[in-house]
């Protein structure tokens, strides 16, 4: 399926820097799964790209590009972008111009050689935005009206289109806002017709939280000088060896049937699936549901609860022990809460939507956030805190500029978890409710 994704004046104007007559290869692919669509047609591993060719994900697509310089240019789910110029100049690369677009979702780009000996002439632009590197590795969300990135390595610098920043250009705008990867957990994140890009934590909010890596996705260099193209050990044999070897080689003359060699499973969690199931109930009556549990349960330990409702976790079966590496993102799959108005103590519903959860094994780290909506008002909540050993989770504060309801949680032994939040959501409101989600 193929779409049109330059829907305002701002994006519109992007046009007037058309690719070069006899567009050049860009990069190829290099990896590709789920709905993925380039040029409106289907993506192939080892295909071509070409400037301008427009890049589209659907719910489950990711695309790995390597360009031709040896960079890598990834679009994560419900993603749509376009490599608008990857003009390398061999003879002298200081005139090498590069121009990626962004319009919405997430992308990962990793700078190639000729972008690193030409960074005044690579551009990123957003709907809102344009971003200029310092030869980095980064990470992009956007939509039509909000725009974030996070650095992996090196730095970059963001501007608000406006003035003498405009989408044309080419090069970083001069009046930018610069972030670098020693900046850790923080992003730039810029609004339509704001002036600055504010400088913020990440949370819930960070790229990698609103549409996760694939666990066979590059990790990022570590210090200067490393290969940022290297996977992990455990990551797939034949992404690794694409990502790493891959050489640009012309059409064949003849057709071909490709030799498609399924990629070794991930091994970065491995759950043993015969555990301790964690549960909930409700032991509080509110306005139109009844109690459903009491705030014991006969053969699990009762966790912890909030004013509504109560977690479990069975006694029986094998204990959770938290993985040492790695990282895992799950999904909403669902959940309750209820406002209480402290003057009249009268519950009401509010529904649970756009939820992320992102586990940090490595470091022991959670970040989870979620839209709520109450009497016509949308509130984005977060938290982001510790993991235990155990599979329990919490956050210590939740008065921090990445938390602003307190949460008590658990993961289970079948790749799911389940938790309970409160907070205020302005004065005399307070909320409590359950989520429920699955890898």
């Amino acid at each position: 399926m193929s779409r049109a994704i330059f829907a305002t004046p701002i994006i519109a104007a992007v046009l007037a820097v058309a690719a070069p007559a006899g567009a050049a290869e860009a990069g190829r692919i290099v990896f590709v799964t789920g709905n993925v669509q380039v040029a409106g047609v289907p993506a192939s591993n080892g295909s071509a790209v070409q400037e301008g060719d427009a890049l589209v994900t659907g719910a489950d697509g990711y695309l790995y590009i390597k360009t031709v310089d040896e960079g890598l240019f990834i679009l994560r789910p419900q993603s749509e972008a376009k490599i608008v110029t990857y003009h390398v100049d061999k003879v002298e690369p200081s005139r090498t111009q590069v121009k990626l677009e962004l319009t919405k979702g997430v992308a990962r780009s990793q700078s190639g050689k000729a972008v690193k000996a030409a960074r005044q002439n690579f551009r990123f632009n957003t709907p809102v935005a344009a971003i200029g590197v310092r030869g980095t590795d980064f990470t992009v969300f956007t939509d039509q009206e909000t725009s974030r990135v996070a650095v992996i390595s090196g730095a970059i610098t963001m501007s608000s289109f406006g003035g003498g920043c405009q989408p044309g250009g080419t090069g970083p705008c001069g009046s930018g806002s610069e972030l670098s990867a020693l900046q850790r957990g923080q992003l730039l994140e810029v609004r339509r017709g704001q002036a600055t890009p504010r400088l913020m934590q990440g949370g819930a909010v960070a790229p990698d939280i609103v549409a996760p890596p694939r666990t066979d996705e590059p990790l990022g260099k570590e210090k200067e000088g490393a290969d940022a193209s290297l996977l992990d050990a455990h990551k797939s044999g034949v992404l690794a060896q694409q990502a790493l070897n891959a050489t640009v080689q012309p059409p064949p003359q003849e057709p071909e049937i490709p030799v498609v060699t399924p990629p070794v499973p991930p091994v970065v969690v491995e759950i043993v699936r015969q555990g301790r199931e964690v549960s909930w109930g409700r032991w509080q009556a509110v306005y139109d549901k009844d109690a459903n549990s009491r705030l014991t349960k006969a053969g699990a330990d009762s966790l912890d609860n909030n004013e509504t409702y109560v977690l479990f976790r069975n006694r029986a079966g094998d204990p959770y022990v938290l993985p040492e590496r790695g990282t895992a993102g799950f999904v909403l799959t669902g959940g309750e809460a209820y406002v209480r108005d402290m003057a009249t103590q009268v519950r009401t519903a509010a529904t649970i939507s756009n939820g992320q959860l992102m586990i940090d094994f490595g470091n022991a780290r959670y970040t989870t956030g979620f839209d709520l909506r109450h009497d016509s008002q949308d509130y984005r909540l977060a938290s982001s805190g510790r993991v235990e050993k155990d599979g329990l989770f919490s956050n210590s504060n939740q008065y921090t500029p990445a938390n602003n309801i307190s949460i008590f949680g658990a993961l289970d032994n079948n790749n799911g978890a389940t938790y309970l939040f409160q907070g205020a959501l302005r004065p005399g409101k307070i909320v409590s409710g359950v989520t429920t989600w699955a890898r």
